[in-house]
């Protein structure tokens, strides 16, 4: 059997070659790429989860990926449906629904997303950001700031219910244009096809990728990647031309004016037409020989920025509905899908405000106006005022009596954690500065929350916990809080410290897509070593897996489990049992027989 790593890489160099691929249901038979996926999902929050079956992550084992593995080497593997619920969307009004899978769908298509990922990801446009490794959202928006300059149109895209709308028939004639193993495109179709279960009740999913499923994200990729293809190969060249715009006769009019002015030494005059220079443009702003379209894409939102007419933006929009409702048999939303002018509206695109900006009267050192037509992304006022409203009540910062239980560490730390989430989501914007009062904001409704706490005031809690905080650009006020432990390094949590300065480029931004080729991590060198942390044992070798190392510790057990005291010093929330331990940790003994052999 060929390394894991070996079998990507090759499928990888055929992705970059553009070759049909071909024999691929064999490599679901490699048990090194069950273990990387396991790797992989394993510390998700949901691996613990249950789909339509009891079966989780808990109890984890070689010997359930060799039956993984034996059931698809004889096509008995079936797709169980998967359990529905819904989530609220993010403006909170409605929600979408989620499906759950048991817990071998979900490993199963982990490998068939790490295989179907190493081959399409070399062949995936540029311009597309959504669920890709090293790619996301401010990848996406420092590609418009950086490429969109001289906007005059934004064309917003928004697909009609994308997710639970692509057509089956379309995404397995796609896949069948580069893959050549119809026993791999008849598991896939399975999958599609596998139905939810809701109240109880089996529901057949004739559209759409299962919301909620590992592989999900990949195939939405590849089925609107024909549109990523269709705007760059048709549309970018059709409204594309022109080397450069034509200069403006009347700047040159008005700069054959001002030279004149000086050689004669006429200052008046030179004013006068330095100012009419400064109030047009250098380039002719509506030559008709010059246009240019420019693409990019998260997911299934996309955004166009046009040089040209309204008419020929309004026909574009047109184009994209048709190709859209005629080749993936999508609907474009003609409500939603929006043509704005640059410069006096602003288009919405993950979450940011873009705008074209200008200004006649700013000049860099050179006498350059390049602050015109720059695109500007802004954090939108109504974004602004709801992650406010969160901790306002009347118009007043209120506190958060869910918190009042938790330490004095734990309350800083979440808020903490929630601040540093919104600014650093929204660092690219020019005016991030005004998130100042989301931080005034938050930290009143902290200092509330703990004054609650201690049947204290405002002003208390402010002069125990009020802290200058070291920052990149110097010190900045905030409030700390210090957990003293003794023979370690002391707990610290900060709230503040985090500077509103806009930054061109944010680091380490993805969408928590895992780069191929990651060494296995700690749990599956445990799980490979097959013998049991508790007794020793080397039968029946299985993972025990708990939601958070927090639930070891609870208070009010006189007396802890081995089980847990083992945990809690290995500071894992996994431990490689047998399958005697393992029953004997769900029935909660603590002592008897089992307990006596381990001691």
């Amino acid at each position: 059997m060929q390394n894991a790593e070996t079998v990507l890489s090759v499928i990888r160099e055929r992705g970059r070659s553009d070759q049909r691929l071909e024999r691929l249901y064999r490599q679901l038979y490699n048990p090194e790429l069950y273990l990387q996926a396991y790797a992989k999902l394993y510390p998700n929050k949901g691996a613990l989860t249950p789909g339509t079956t009891d079966e989780t992550v808990d109890g984890m084992s070689q010997a359930k990926i060799f039956q993984v593995m034996d059931d698809l080497r004889y096509e008995r593997f079936r797709w169980t449906p998967v359990r529905r619920t819904y989530i609220p969307k993010r403006e909170g009004k409605s929600k979408r629904p989620l499906g759950i899978p048991v817990w071998s769908d979900k490993l199963v298509q982990e490998v068939i997303r790490m295989l179907l990922e190493a081959y399409y990801e070399p062949k995936f446009s540029d311009r597309s950001h959504g669920f890709r490794p090293g790619r996301g959202c401010h990848t996406a928006l420092e590609e418009i700031k950086r490429t969109h300059k001289g906007t005059k149109w934004f064309i917003e895209g928004d697909i009609s219910k994308c997710f639970d709308s692509l057509d089956h028939e379309v995404m397995i004639n796609i896949l069948r244009e580069s893959i050549d193993d119809e026993r791999f495109i008849r598991l896939i179709e399975n999958l599609l096809k596998a139905g939810y279960m809701e109240n109880w009740t089996w529901n057949a999913t004739l559209s759409g990728a299962p919301q909620g499923g590992v592989l999900s994200p990949l195939l939405s990729n590849i089925y609107l990647d024909r549109l990523d293809k269709f705007v760059e190969g048709v549309l970018i060249p059709e409204y594309t031309r022109g080397e450069n715009r034509r200069r403006n006769p009347e700047y040159r009019h008005y700069e054959y004016k001002k030279r004149m002015a000086k050689e004669r030494g006429d200052r008046k005059a030179y004013k006068v037409y330095d100012n009419r220079m400064r109030s047009v443009p250098a380039m002719d702003t509506h030559d008709p020989e010059y246009r240019r379209l420019r693409y990019v894409r998260y997911a299934d939102d996309f955004l166009l920025s046009f040089v040209g007419t309204k008419e020929e933006a309004e026909e574009i929009k047109q184009r994209l509905a048709a190709f859209l409702r005629d080749e993936l048999r999508l609907e474009l939303s003609q409500a939603k899908t929006l043509v704005n002018h640059a410069g006096t509206e602003a288009a919405r695109f993950l979450g940011y405000q873009i705008q074209a900006q200008y200004c006649d009267t700013w000049r860099d050192s050179r006498g350059s106006r390049n602050a015109n037509s720059e695109i500007a992304l802004k954090v939108p006022d109504d974004v602004l005022q709801r992650l406010c409203d969160q901790y306002l009540r009347d118009g007043k910062p209120i506190h958060r009596g869910a918190l009042i239980m938790n330490n004095d560490f734990d309350i800083v730390a979440r808020y903490q954690a929630e601040y540093r989430g919104y600014v650093q989501y929204y660092l690219l914007a020019r005016n991030v500065h005004q998130m100042n009062r989301l931080r005034w904001i938050m930290e009143t409704s902290l200092l509330k929350t703990l004054a609650n706490k201690y049947k204290s005031t405002v002003t208390k809690m402010a002069k125990r916990y009020g802290a200058a905080i070291d920052t990149e650009y110097g010190a900045m006020r905030g409030l700390r809080v210090v957990v003293e432990r003794d023979g370690k390094e002391p707990l610290v949590a900060e709230f503040g410290g985090v500077p509103l300065r806009t930054r061109s480029h944010v680091a380490n931004i993805t969408d928590g897509v895992v780069k191929l080729g990651q060494n296995h991590s700690e749990l599956v060198q445990r799980l490979l070593a097959d013998k049991c942390e508790m007794c020793g044992s080397r039968v029946g070798i299985e993972v025990h897996h708990i939601r958070k190392l927090a639930d070891l510790t609870k208070p009010g057990r006189k007396e802890k489990p081995l089980w847990v005291q083992r945990t809690a010093a290995i500071r894992r929330k996994t431990l490689v049992v047998c399958e005697a331990c393992h029953d004997a940790i769900h029935r909660g003994e603590v002592r008897g027989e089992w307990a006596k052999n381990l001691e």
